[in-house]
């Protein structure tokens, strides 16, 4: 049985304000939600509730903010591990310790995620001073107490020069995982491009890297889809013979086999774009997923670029990047290089 994710974001509150995040991005003075118990309660059980009807087997990504803020959090990982539920946490490096690592694993997570977003000086002006430096030193603290560590980066035109060298770091430190994804643009004074060209030669040079290391013990997860098409024209990727016309096999998950809930119970189809579909606090998420608004996000021939495209089934790029440019979904994704 496969899984469903669900991307829960249970408080606003966070330690850090980072240029690109979604919940300060246009308001810095936001009043900060916290979810309260018996949401909670409320939400939990219709998230089991949905994956039962789909039959899929629920995966929680635990976020905020920092999930630790809550103020019912130990509360919340004890839920977790009464249903025996997987989940991975999203947070900062600032109130880990031993203890907590070591806790945190008694109930069940699995992975705790942390961003590294440049070297010293670009991380620490993107996020808070001194992150940098906590970030590193926790790796072998959440490692220690036997959970995976995954280290998630967000690529701009400011950071995109330091990626091979995070990548170095997160080797040097031996992180579990690394990752990254594309800035989304949430208004244009911020936006800093990449064009198509470059964005392919950094994944080329990333590649190199990986390559590298693949015998290192950190694992590269290819998240950004692009990378389908990288491997594509490398030789490295070839379209299944079987594959049937109509039928998604792989690419972006908006609308899929995701959603993502917000602290005031807001659904969205993906959190990196404006795309509310509901609430969880007063409708099933099994309609919710099922209903006309999520189906919009499912209309692939819609899509200007990639409905034309050999690899609609399996890349698509990242229509919340395409979003955040644009404010169209189905326009081209801004950093695709393939001329269809």
């Amino acid at each position: 049985m496969e899984y469903f994710a669900f991307q829960w974001h249970i408080t606003d509150s966070c330690d850090q304000r980072c240029q690109h995040c979604y919940i300060f991005s246009e308001n810095m003075n936001l009043k900060l939600h916290e979810m309260s118990w018996t949401d909670i309660e409320h939400t939990f059980a219709n998230c089991v509730d949905m994956c039962q009807k789909a039959k899929r087997l629920p995966y929680f990504y635990i976020t905020g903010g920092d999930p630790i803020l809550h103020s019912r959090f130990w509360d919340i990982m004890a839920l977790m591990k009464a249903h025996n539920i997987p989940f991975t946490i999203l947070g900062n490096p600032f109130h880990l310790n031993e203890e907590v690592c070591y806790k945190l694993k008694s109930y069940g997570c699995e992975r705790y995620q942390l961003s590294i977003d440049g070297l010293r000086e670009t991380h620490d002006s993107i996020r808070k001073p001194g992150s940098f430096d906590i970030t590193l030193e926790k790796i072998a603290c959440i490692r220690n107490a036997g959970l995976r560590c995954a280290i998630m980066t967000t690529v701009s035109g400011t950071n995109i020069q330091e990626i091979p060298g995070i990548i170095d770091l997160v080797v040097k430190y031996k992180a579990d995982v690394f990752a990254f994804a594309r800035y989304c643009p949430t208004s244009n004074e911020k936006s800093t491009h990449l064009t198509p060209q470059q964005y392919r030669d950094l994944l080329d040079i990333c590649w190199k890297r990986f390559e590298e290391y693949k015998d290192s013990g950190t694992s590269f997860n290819l998240k950004d889809h692009l990378w389908t098409l990288f491997l594509y024209e490398k030789g490295l990727f070839s379209i299944p013979e079987n594959t049937k016309d109509g039928i998604i096999y792989d690419g972006c998950n908006c609308a899929n086999c995701h959603l993502t809930i917000l602290p005031k119970g807001e659904v969205y189809a993906c959190r990196r774009f404006e795309s509310k579909v509901g609430n969880v606090f007063s409708e099933n998420l099994f309609d919710i997923f099922n209903g006309e608004k999520m189906d919009a996000y499912r209309d692939y021939d819609k899509f200007e670029k990639c409905s034309k495209c050999e690899l609609k089934a399996f890349c698509r790029g990242c229509p919340a990047v395409t979003y955040g440019y644009t404010n169209n979904f189905y326009g081209a994704d801004p950093q695709c290089w393939k001329v269809v």
